[in-house]
């Protein structure tokens, strides 16, 4: 299968946990043909969600373990003027924003400079969420649920939420998740 979805897409993108192990990846591989095709995500070289879009995919950086943050519907990503960097096992509920620039308030017409965006390894953003330019999420920081990112929370372990963001709670380090 490899040999064959590497035609559409870069083979660096068709490994990792959703590749190697698990049927998975070939399915959104096999899913995004169609936009690979005829849609609006023709040029990225990783498979993507037909109701996600990816602005310069050139700018986006991540780990082959968290492409199905890419396969989630109603998420932009828009990596204009700066990057966006997105670490290992991490999660994104739909409709997630996350922007690297913004409209100039004096003249919507044009872009301010951008900022980088980095989410750090195993995050997890919640429905609607928004990450703004310039912010910084330390590893397993919980963004709650339509919360509106402004500032970095580099020192992550923690739960944000609100608009403008702020620290709900911290979470326990090294801590193991016990399933029920």
């Amino acid at each position: 299968m490899r040999a064959f979805f590497s035609i559409f897409y870069k083979k660096k993108y068709l490994k990792g946990k959703y590749f190697d192990s698990k049927i998975m990846g070939w399915y959104w591989a096999f899913r995004s043909l169609r936009c690979r095709i005829f849609g609006e995500n023709r040029k990225i070289p990783w498979p993507v969600h037909p109701r996600t879009l990816v602005g310069n995919a050139r700018n986006i950086i991540f780990d082959p373990d968290s492409i199905n943050v890419f396969q989630v519907p109603g998420c932009y990503w828009q990596a204009h003027g700066a990057t966006i960097t997105i670490g290992k096992n991490c999660y994104v509920a739909p409709n997630v924003g996350v922007i690297t620039t913004n409209h100039d308030i004096y003249d919507p017409s044009r872009h301010v400079s951008g900022k980088s965006v980095v989410i750090s390894d195993s995050c997890w953003i919640g429905m609607n969420a928004v990450i703004l330019p310039g912010v910084i999420l330390g590893p397993h920081t919980v963004v709650a649920a339509g919360a509106v990112v402004t500032k970095s929370f580099e020192e992550g372990y923690c739960v944000i939420g609100g608009i403008p963001a702020k620290m709900i709670k911290k979470i326990e380090e090294n801590k193991e998740f016990n399933e029920a």
